[in-house]
């Protein structure tokens, strides 16, 4: 379990200002997760208004837990989404409620959400107990204007995703953080004239990974032993994250291009 440096016994403003972390300290606590992230990455995420960690007198940075957080969450998206900063900047923004407080208050509690007990390596093979999501930001629910606002668009191309399939609502109302998603991505192809139509094979392909996915997991998945139900949510996550990265790589290798 990864936890900030404790202040001991002290309370009040004394206690929350010890709970806040060095830049170093950040470093070690997302390697566990993002091997390849380095101080130059963080303060390029803060450059461009990712993270806003505090400042001591003497010009240091210091991060709250909600900050480490936060930034776990960029580089998640980044490294499972290939999303751009921008998309992940309006994601974010959406999200913005369910983001861990940046007081340091409840850094013991929300720390532990990074590294082996969050969010999966890159590669597969984590511990079981590695799906536990720490952000719940599936539970997140948008109205629809929201979504419109998040993705810069109008009421009549969100009918148009609606009539195609590429977005549906939540069955009791509203939209999850994957729709604001996808609903992001589409309003950027937008801009290049690719309009629903031309994206339905794309949906299709991605229905049929879902099935490839869900044939495999699915005797884990109706196991009457809990500890194998959960792994069958793991390696659901692992073979998304995998599929994912393959599409991208048959696309680059396709377009003759390189993807940064």
């Amino acid at each position: 379990m990864l936890e900030p440096p404790s202040g001991g016994g002290r309370t009040g403003a004394a206690t929350a200002d010890s709970r806040l972390m060095s830049i170093g300290t950040v470093l070690s606590l997302l390697r566990d997760e993002f091997p390849e992230v380095t101080v130059s990455k963080i303060r390029f995420l803060e450059s461009e208004g990712l993270v806003e960690p505090r400042r001591t007198p003497s010009g240091y940075r210091k991060f709250s837990a909600g900050d480490v957080e936060r930034l776990a969450r960029v580089l998640r998206m980044q490294r499972d989404g290939y999303l751009p900063l921008k998309v992940i900047r309006e994601r974010l923004d959406v999200l913005e409620g369910v983001r861990v407080p940046d007081d340091g208050a409840d850094a013991d509690a929300a720390v532990p959400a990074l590294g082996g007990a969050g969010e999966p390596e890159e590669y597969p093979g984590e511990a079981p107990g590695a799906d536990r999501e720490p952000e719940a930001a599936t539970a997140v629910r948008i109205g629809r204007d929201e979504l419109l606002a998040a993705a810069g668009t109008g009421e009549e191309q969100l009918e148009a995703w609606e009539a195609y399939g590429l977005i549906e609502p939540l069955p009791e109302g509203g939209y999850d953080a994957a729709a604001v998603t996808v609903a992001t991505l589409l309003a950027e192809m937008a801009r290049f004239g690719i309009e629903p139509r031309h994206l339905r094979a794309m949906k299709t392909a991605a229905d049929r990974d879902a099935g490839l996915v869900d044939q495999v997991v699915a005797p884990l998945r109706h196991h009457p032993n809990p500890d194998t139900r959960q792994d069958a949510r793991v390696r659901t996550r692992e073979l998304a994250g995998l599929a994912t990265r393959l599409h991208s790589a048959l696309l680059q290798t396709a377009l003759g291009v390189r993807l940064s």
